[in-house]
C-alpha cells in the first residue's frame, strides 16, 4: 500500500487480486484497484474506527472519479467515512480492458468470453472479497451512481449481509425490462430534452441542421483519426442529459463553421472538441458491453438500440433534412456504426458482435430477495432522466422492501457531482429514517 496527501486529505492505494470467474476462484486472476480517502484529521485509531462507504462509479466502463482534495460529496462523506473509489474491473488501475490490451486474450471470441465476466453480478462478487480483507467481515455503505446503482440493487440481491446502507443516485435499474424496452422508452425521453433544447437555444436548430447537411456531403476526420459521420453527430445528444449539457452543446455549436478558400469547412477547434466529447478511448467498455447490462437471459440484445431507432424515423438525419422536419440528436444509445468510426473501437468491432449475439446471460435481480429487503436504502430519482427511466425506477423503487425515494427536478442524471454534499445529505437521512 501506498499512503499519501492531498489537501485535507489522506489517500491510500490498494490493490486486490480478485478471481476474473468467480465461480472458478482457483482459476485465473485479475487485480482491483481502490483508493482510499480519509480527513486529514482522522488519523491512526480514530481512522480505524471509521465505517466504510464504498463508490461505485456510472458506466459501465468508467474508472472512479479522481478526486483532488474534498471536493462535491466526498467533502460531505469523509466527515463519517473511510472512502473506498472503485475502479471496477477492467476500467482505470483495474486490469485494464481495452483495444491494446484485449488482443492478450486472443481471438475475438475469447476477448468476448472474458469480457462476459465484467457485468455487475462480478463486479459485486469482487466488491464482497474486498468488504472482508477491509472490514473484518463488517458490513459497509455503497453508493452507487448510474450504473453503480444497477450494481447496488444487484449486491442487495445476492450479497446483503455484506450492506450497512444503499444510496443510489439515479441508478435504479428495471429489474425486468429487456434492452428493447429499456431503449423503447429512451428514444421519446431524448425527443423531449431535444425540444428543450431548441426551445432554450432556438438559434441552435439552423446550426444542427446546417453541421448535419455538411456531413452528409463531405467525408470529415476527427483530429484522432475518428469519422465524423452525421450519425455520430448526432450522438453529441448524450450531452443533454447532463446537468449545464444543454449549455455545453450549444456552446460547441455556435462556432462550429469557418470560411476558407473552398468555402466554409468545419473548424479544427470545433472538431477537437467533437472528439473529447466522443472518444471512447478512456472508456471502451462503456460502448462494448453497454447493452449487456441490461440482458438477463432473455435471449441476445442484438444491438437493440439500432433496431429500437427504427421505431422512432423522427431520428432519421437525412431524411429530416430532406423533408423540413427537425433535426434530432440522440442519447446514451450504442450503435455497431461506432465499431466502424472509432478508432478505439474498430478493433472491438467483431468482439462487440459476438457479445451482442450471446443469448445465456444470468438473471441480475432476485425480485423475492429484494421484496424481503431489509438493507437501509435510499435513492435520488430524477424527475426526466435522460439516461435512466423514472417510471422504470420507481417500478423498482416499489418492488424493493423499505426503499425510500427522492423524486426531484432540482438536478439532472449527475445529481450527486451537480448537488455533492447536499445530495448525500438528503440520502443518508432518508436511509435513518430522518427525513
Amino acid at each position: 500500500m501506498t499512503t499519501y496527501r492531498q489537501p485535507g486529505l489522506v489517500l491510500t492505494d490498494h490493490r486486490f487480486p480478485v478471481p476474473l470467474d468467480h465461480t472458478r476462484p482457483d482459476g485465473e486472476r485479475i487485480e482491483i484497484y481502490g483508493r482510499e480517502l480519509v480527513a486529514s484529521g482522522s488519523a491512526g485509531k480514530d481512522r480505524e474506527r471509521l465505517p466504510w462507504l464504498v463508490y461505485l462509479e456510472g458506466g459501465p466502463g468508467f474508472g472512479a472519479r479522481r478526486f483532488v482534495g474534498p471536493q462535491a460529496w466526498l467533502g460531505r462523506a469523509v466527515r463519517e467515512y473511510r472512502v473506498l473509489l472503485l475502479d471496477q474491473r477492467g476500467t482505470g488501475r483495474s486490469t485494464p480492458a481495452n483495444r491494446q490490451t484485449l488482443p492478450l486474450r486472443g481471438t475475438p471470441a475469447e476477448q468476448a468470453g472474458y469480457l462476459a465476466h465484467f457485468r455487475a453480478d462480478s463486479i459485486v462478487r469482487d466488491c464482497e472479497l474486498i468488504r472482508r480483507r477491509l472490514t473484518g467481515g463488517a458490513p459497509w455503505t455503497v453508493l452507487g451512481q448510474s450504473f453503480g446503482g444497477f450494481c447496488a440493487t444487484h449486491y442487495l440481491s445476492t450479497a446483503p449481509e455484506g450492506l450497512e446502507t444503499v444510496l443510489v443516485t439515479g441508478g435504479l435499474p428495471s429489474l425486468s425490462a429487456t434492452a428493447d424496452e429499456v431503449y423503447r422508452a429512451a428514444y421519446p425521453r431524448v425527443r423531449r430534452k431535444n425540444e428543450a433544447h431548441f426551445a432554450r437555444y432556438p438559434q441552435d436548430a439552423e446550426r444542427a441542421r446546417a453541421i448535419a447537411a455538411h456531413l452528409l456531403d463531405h467525408e470529415v476526420t476527427l483530429p484522432g483519426g475518428g469519422l465524423l459521420t452525421v450519425e455520430a453527430f448526432q450522438s453529441l445528444g448524450i450531452l443533454l442529459g447532463s446537468g449545464d449539457g444543454t449549455h455545453q452543446l450549444h456552446l460547441l455549436l455556435e462556432h462550429a463553421f469557418v470560411p476558407t478558400p473552398g468555402g466554409p469547412e468545419l473548424a479544427d477547434a470545433f472538431l477537437e472538441q467533437v472528439q473529447a466529447h466522443l472518444s471512447y478511448a478512456g472508456h471502451p467498455l462503456y460502448a462494448v458491453l453497454h447493452e449487456a447490462i441490461y440482458a438477463q437471459g432473455e435471449g441476445p440484445t442484438d444491438w437493440a438500440a439500432e433496431r429500437v431507432r427504427g421505431e422512432f424515423p423522427e431520428f432519421d438525419a437525412a431524411a429530416a433534412l430532406s423533408s423540413g422536419a427537425p433535426f434530432l440528436f440522440t442519447g446514451e444509445t450504442v450503435h455497431p456504426w461506432h465499431f466502424d468510426t472509432d478508432p478505439a473501437l474498430r478493433p472491438l468491432r467483431e468482439t462487440a458482435e459476438l457479445l451482442a449475439a450471446r443469448a445465456d446471460w444470468d438473471p441480475l435481480y432476485d425480485t423475492e430477495r429484494l421484496a424481503a429487503n431489509e438493507v437501509p436504502v435510499a435513492a435520488a430519482v430524477y424527475h426526466d432522466d435522460m439516461y435512466v427511466d423514472t417510471a422504470h425506477s420507481l417500478d423498482t423503487a416499489n418492488a424493493v422492501r423499505g426503499l425510500r425515494t427522492w423524486v426531484t427536478d432540482e438536478f439532472e442524471h449527475d445529481g450527486v457531482r451537480a448537488g455533492g454534499p447536499r445530495v448525500l445529505d438528503r440520502l443518508l437521512s432518508l436511509a435513518r429514517g430522518e427525513g
